[in-house]
């Protein structure tokens, strides 16, 4: 039996594609300048050790250091950090080398380095004295107690000695021979912080730097009658004959 043939439809023609639109090309990131990343804490913390060790060096007065530190913790930017330091000397620059190792037993002439030590009093009492070995940076924290930092008979194992001192409700008192340098910048809040600056009349003597604050308690650091550095004083003698 034939098949009846169906007619065949026509075919409908095919629209043309529409064209895709032009992809809009994206421009790159414009990098940010160095000087304009933001700063860390880190960042400011480097400043502020570069003005600290300036000031113990005597290139920065009290006054000035506690303008720039200020300035430091007050920046945004690492732009902004850079001026601060620009006529200042880097840390361990050339001009500290020179100094002769092993002067006034000095093991070397370095700034602070390496861990700090702590010394803690919390409704207690702290002492640190006789016959020890100073490290570059020492912490003293009282709070609702005291400590007592006597360093008429330590060893100083570098030229630059920091101390940053706290105390609240409570006391730190410090003691430095007689014949070395002695500087510092604080504040007392309802409270004292006293520095008793003292300049040593040989420019390689030790210095002490006692930083910090005190809260309703006090900070005094000043040095002790009748107690001097055995070889820094026979040196003296034979300087001014």
């Amino acid at each position: 039996m034939d098949l009846e043939k169906q007619p065949q439809q026509p075919q409908r023609p095919v629209a043309p594609a529409e064209p895709a639109a032009p992809v809009t090309p994206v421009a790159p990131a414009t990098p940010v300048e160095p000087a304009g990343i933001r700063a860390s804490d880190a960042d400011r913390d480097r400043i502020a050790d570069i003005l600290r060790e300036a000031m113990a060096e005597g290139r920065l007065t009290a006054d000035e250091h506690a303008e720039r530190i200020d300035a430091v913790y007050r920046t945004k930017t690492v732009g902004e950090l850079e001026p601060l330091v620009r006529d200042l000397p880097a840390p361990g620059g050339a001009a500290r080398a020179a100094a002769a190792p092993g002067t006034y037993g000095h093991e070397s002439p370095a700034g602070p380095a390496g861990p700090a030590e702590n010394l803690v009093a919390i409704f207690s009492s702290s002492t640190r004295k006789g016959r020890w070995r100073v490290g570059g940076r020492t912490n003293a924290f009282a709070l609702f107690g005291s400590v007592e930092v006597d360093l008429t008979e330590a060893l100083f194992g570098q030229r630059l000695t920091v101390i940053n001192a706290t105390s609240i409700f409570g006391s730190v008192e410090i003691r430095v021979p007689e014949n070395i340098s002695l500087r510092g910048s604080g504040t007392g809040v309802f409270g004292n912080f006293e520095v008793a600056t003292l300049e040593s009349a040989d420019p390689e003597a030790p210095v002490v730097v006692v930083n910090g604050y005190s809260v309703f308690g006090s900070v005094e650091a000043k040095p002790k009658r009748g107690k001097f550095i055995a070889d820094l004083q026979d040196r003296l003698r034979k300087y001014l004959g």
